[in-house]
């Protein structure tokens, strides 16, 4: 294989990834959005509050997705150092995402309903570019080379045992 259909071979790779953490990211900034707005007309909960409450809850769908979405390739040894260095980097985008909104609406007294979900959209782009790049070296860690052949060897094997048993060979 040349150098340039390696390259491109991980650019696919690449483009694949994004459109995936893309469309769970996208599901994940509609319930963001909709758990802060009507958080903010039904309740008295400060406007920082109430997206952090957003942001958690959105966290938390996001999670499944990325899991049983997105990564769903990725190494699954190891659940318990998984979910917590994914909560870690969630805190961690949480705060960009929120300490911007923070400063527009306490810093700079821009809090309109229409100033607050705009400031919260770009606390959420700047923090998505952090959680893509932290999720995917750190939390879903791809299997090894030789260790991602012998699972799909494994599961080939399996999968022509369970057509050759179903067709009564």
């Amino acid at each position: 294989m040349s150098e340039r259909s390696v390259l491109r071979s991980r650019l696919e790779a690449l483009a694949r990834e994004v459109a995936k953490f893309g469309a769970v990211g996208g599901a994940g900034v509609v319930v963001n959005f909709a758990v802060f707005n009507l958080v903010r007309q039904l309740t008295e909960i400060p406007v920082v509050r109430a997206s952090i409450l957003a942001t958690v809850v959105a966290t938390g769908t996001n999670y499944l997705g990325y899991r049983y979405f997105t990564y769903r390739d990725r190494d699954k040894r190891g659940r318990t150092r998984e979910l917590t260095l994914f909560l870690l980097f969630s805190a961690i985008g949480l705060i960009i995402e929120n300490g911007l909104l923070y400063v527009a609406t306490y810093g700079f007294h821009w809090d309109s309903p229409l100033q607050s979900n705009i400031f919260k959209f770009l606390g959420i782009g700047v923090a998505t570019l952090f959680r893509f790049w932290s999720y995917r070296t750190w939390v879903f860690r791809a299997l090894p080379a030789r260790e991602a052949v012998e699972s799909a060897e494994s599961f080939l094997a399996e999968d022509s045992r369970r057509a050759r048993s179903v067709s009564g060979r």
